[in-house]
């Protein structure tokens, strides 16, 4: 089953019929789906580091409920006392005292079931926000290779449906198995105390049971495994056409999105329907054949107590425990698919948590950045600067980069191949090149979003991956060229780039030289919320954020992927302006198309075919380029 995503090719039309061919494949990669052949029980074993702080509580609520169990089964003793004795002797005093020991049986065995959900329901609670805080923090750690291979509804249903069912059932199915088994077991001793044939005619369906339980077993994994993965799927496209309602909208999309959302909706109501199929045989072999058993019990039963070979309330307690016993089996059924579904919900989930998150350096010799500071030099143990051969600082620096993406196909050509490139302490360098040249990849590599193949990328002499990711991204401050904000205020959302103690100077600071000025225009100023990824702003609103954000910390290593194409000719001018203020204090690395933009810089890479092929300034490059002279003819977009 793979991921869909609900886009159309043809125009919508009216007269279209309401079912439509099957939805394009994804872009990416789904999340992995496993083959059958798991165990349940080694599966749902995963889940005993969470389990353990609450085992002592599950432990003392597995006894209550097994208390309770057994507390009901008295009942059956009680109305053969009952039988044989006060109603066969017709004493009423001993009617209501036996009516009163089953009340006093029935209030027991009430209030320990409750006691048990009492203990269950705060502990389970805890380990069920323990995991979600451990699948989001890990997700965090997730290297963004893992992101763009994973479709978000996955994710998302990974966090919430899944965990939902796994506290489901530590909170019931894990209990009620344990207190099923013992309560069976429990009454069947009781009712071969009672009369042994009988007791042996009650368990005639035994084996027929067990083999259809195994069964069960087997073949319902498979479909709750594809159930839950179709949810996943079903999530992103709605996740997706929320997002994308601008995008539906615009070009009246709705209804054949709406034909992708009835196709996976039906896709996994089939599913649905499989797994009730497969609970309706269950549910039918285990309850037909123990009733079976009981009414052959009952004709054996009464046909002693005619011969005077059993008493009358023997057969009473007999029978009174043997369908007292009709709920523990009848649920077996309930409790191996709630079972299954949990055992399939931990799969899902370690298949996030056993993804390696991104790699730690091997060696600690470099010190931490104690955040952002404007032009100064890194310094080493020894408190010197590293310098490069001339005595100054060496900026940052490609040696023989390659890369290709890990879902490259093999063979294929690397996205970037052998990049040497030296961007001078304190220098700004353009990075401009046609369509799928590589720009954005090659401005990824320097926070490490994605790690080179071979070769090594050094700031001030350090090789990044030495460095440790909080202290690297200290250094380096990013903006992209589709900016994202987040669901806080504008101010959040700006000082996101910047010290933790940094305030309303730097929020100033950083919106006058992003030229963010409309922000204090805002109803609450910087206070203000703004939407889900910022679209309550323009284009080039949310790009002057996402700048600022950048630039708010007084970056040493600052990387632009083409910071200003959403802006107006008078506001680029501007923000142009007070960013030579920003360049003349940092080491930058900018993704240029348009001229004004490569005139920022001191210097200019030429990036083609996944290469540098030429570097200089922009009138040198003009007059000897042919292709660079072309590009700056024209305005060009960008890739990957």
């Amino acid at each position: 089953m793979s991921t869909t995503r609900a886009t159309a090719e043809e125009p919508d039309q009216t007269e279209e019929p309401e079912t439509a061919s099957e939805p394009e494949e994804p872009e990416r990669a789904e999340a992995p789906r496993k083959a059958e052949g798991r165990s349940a029980v080694r599966t749902l074993l995963r889940l005993w580091p969470y389990v353990r702080p609450v085992r002592a509580r599950l432990s003392v609520a597995a006894f209550v409920a097994i208390v309770a169990s057994c507390v009901g089964l008295f009942i059956p003793l009680v109305l053969k006392w009952m039988v044989d004795g006060p109603v066969a002797d017709r004493d009423p005093a001993g009617v209501w005292l036996g009516a009163l020991y089953l009340l006093l049986l029935g209030l027991t065995e009430a209030l320990l079931f409750g006691l048990r959900r009492w203990l269950v329901a705060r502990p389970l609670a805890g380990v069920e926000a323990s995991m979600r805080a451990d699948l989001y923090r890990h997700l965090q750690r997730l290297p963004v290779a893992f992101h763009d291979r994973w479709a978000s509804g996955q994710l998302l249903s990974r966090g919430t449906t899944d965990l939902m069912l796994l506290r489901m059932f530590l909170a019931f199915p894990l209990t009620f198995l344990l207190v099923n088994a013992v309560t069976i077991v429990v009454g069947v001793i009781i009712m071969l105390a009672q009369d042994w044939t009988l007791g042996l005619v009650i368990l005639g369906p035994v084996v027929p049971v067990i083999v259809t339980c195994v069964l069960f077993e087997r073949k319902y994994a498979a479909v709750a495994r594809l159930a839950q993965d179709q949810v996943g799927d079903l999530t992103t496209v709605v996740e997706e056409s929320v997002l994308g309602i601008r995008i539906i909208k615009g070009f009246g999309r709705h209804r054949s999105q709406a034909r992708a959302f009835r196709e996976l909706s039906r896709t996994l109501r089939g599913t649905e329907l499989r797994k009730a199929r497969l609970l309706s045989a269950i549910w039918g072999v285990i309850i037909t054949l123990p009733e079976l058993a009981i009414g052959a019990a009952l004709v054996l039963g009464v046909v002693q107590v005619a011969d005077g070979e059993l008493s009358a309330g023997t057969l009473v307690a007999f029978l009174s425990t043997a369908l007292a016993l009709r709920w523990p089996v009848d649920s077996i059924g309930f409790l191996l698919a709630m079972s299954q579904e949990a055992a399939t919900a931990t799969e899902r989930y370690f298949e996030v948590m056993d993804e390696k998150p991104e790699s730690k350096p091997e060696s600690s010799a470099v010190p931490a950045a104690s955040g952002r500071a404007s032009g100064a030099a890194r310094v080493d143990g020894a408190g010197a600067a590293r310098v490069d051969g001339a005595g100054q600082p060496s900026g940052l620096r490609f040696h023989d980069v390659t890369f290709r993406y890990p879902d490259a196909a093999p063979g294929s050509a690397p996205t970037l191949d052998r990049i040497d490139l030296h961007i001078r302490h304190g220098e700004s360098m353009a990075l401009v090149g046609a369509t799928g040249s590589g720009k954005t990849t090659l401005t990824a590599l320097v926070p490490r979003l994605h790690e080179v193949t071979s070769g090594r990328i050094t700031l001030d002499g350090h090789d990044i991956t030495e460095m440790p990711r909080e202290s690297l991204r200290a250094l380096v401050a990013v903006a992209f060229e589709e900016p994202t904000l987040f669901s806080a205020t504008v101010g959040e959302n700006v000082l996101m780039g910047g010290r933790p103690d940094a305030g309303e100077p730097e929020l100033d600071r950083a919106l006058a030289i992003a030229q963010a000025e409309f922000v204090h225009a805002l109803p609450q100023g910087s206070a203000t919320q703004v939407g889900e990824q910022g679209l309550s702003l323009s284009g080039g609103q949310r790009q002057r954020l996402a700048l600022a954000r950048a630039v708010v910390g007084r970056p040493r290593f600052l990387v632009l992927d083409d910071p200003l194409s959403a802006l107006d000719v008078h506001t680029e001018a501007a923000v142009e302006a007070a960013l030579r203020r920003v360049l003349a204090e940092t080491t930058a690395l900018i993704v240029a198309h348009r001229p004004s933009t490569v005139l920022l810089a001191d210097r200019v890479a030429l990036l083609s075919g996944g290469r540098v092929t030429a570097v200089g300034t922009h009138q040198e490059l003009l007059r000897t380029n042919t292709e660079y002279a072309h590009l700056m003819s024209g305005t060009e977009g960008d890739e990957r």
